[in-house]
């Protein structure tokens, strides 16, 4: 997992807003990119060079790369590899499952998107899984608001993922960002956390991003310093979105445009 930094963002100005949905729409626009281009013979490397591509011609910096030097401008992992995989020779086949995600800053300013994508042909347990990862992130979206429990994104994510027989991954958490990548409020966990008692404020931005598996419960280190495989190896999916809390409920800012 990536340290953690003891700040926090709140919004209070309408500048800053704008800048965060700059930085959230250039990651969005880079993984709609990579995932447009995502197919049967590609390798990770090439496609993390489409998202470079986008980042920097719109004056955008890598995350991973500017803060941690990891070696990539967006992590990618396929199959096993469930988080911060490195792009590299590896070549993508029919029936893949790809993770992309993308985070940078520009400005100041932070945001970090992510998506799984798989690679025809799919199976029916594949695309559910892929289609039930996008509705949990959503399920946990749903609970955005001032002065609501943070616990209850977990808590509406894991009886989601209850009812539609899936697990959780439980030691990658969400967290804040705004003017660092990883930020307060730190470890915001996507399951079920009877010990969270911080609240939601006005302003505050952070990520949801749940990893939904077909029997996956932890994430552990393989051979290199970075890259993260489900235990017990399992189909599982990530999404994510930036998010900022508001009267009106939660503002996504990490959508393509």
């Amino acid at each position: 997992m990536w340290p953690r930094k003891r700040d926090t963002m709140t919004l209070n100005n309408d500048e800053d807003l704008e800048r965060l949905k700059e930085i959230g729409r250039i990651c969005a626009n880079a993984l709609q990119a990579m995932g447009e281009a995502l197919e049967p013979g590609i390798t990770t490397a090439e496609l993390d060079a489409i998202g470079r591509k986008v980042l920097e011609e719109a004056g955008a910096r890598s995350a991973p790369e500017l803060c941690y030097k990891f070696p990539g401008a967006t992590c990618i992992s396929v199959n096993e590899e469930i988080a911060h995989g490195i792009p590299g020779s590896r070549v993508i086949r029919a029936g893949d499952l790809v993770n992309i995600d993308v985070s940078a800053e520009k400005d100041g300013l932070f945001a970090d998107t992510g998506a799984s994508f798989p690679v025809p042909p799919v199976t029916t347990a594949i695309d559910r899984l892929c289609r039930d990862g996008k509705r949990a992130m959503w399920v946990g979206l749903k609970q955005v608001r001032p002065d609501q429990s943070l616990a209850a994104i977990g808590s509406a994510i894991g009886e989601f993922a209850r009812k539609n027989r899936y697990s959780l991954v439980t030691n990658l958490a969400s967290h804040g960002i705004g003017r660092s990548l990883h930020e307060e409020p730190a470890e915001i966990a996507t399951w079920p956390d009877p010990s969270e008692r911080r609240r939601m404020k006005e302003g505050m931005v952070f990520t949801i991003e749940p990893f939904l598996s077909m029997g996956a419960h932890w994430a552990e280190g393989g051979d290199d310093d970075w890259t993260l495989y489900s235990e017990p190896r399992a189909p599982t999916v990530q999404y994510e979105h930036t998010v900022v809390v508001t009267r009106a409920g939660p503002l996504v800012v990490t959508l393509p445009g």
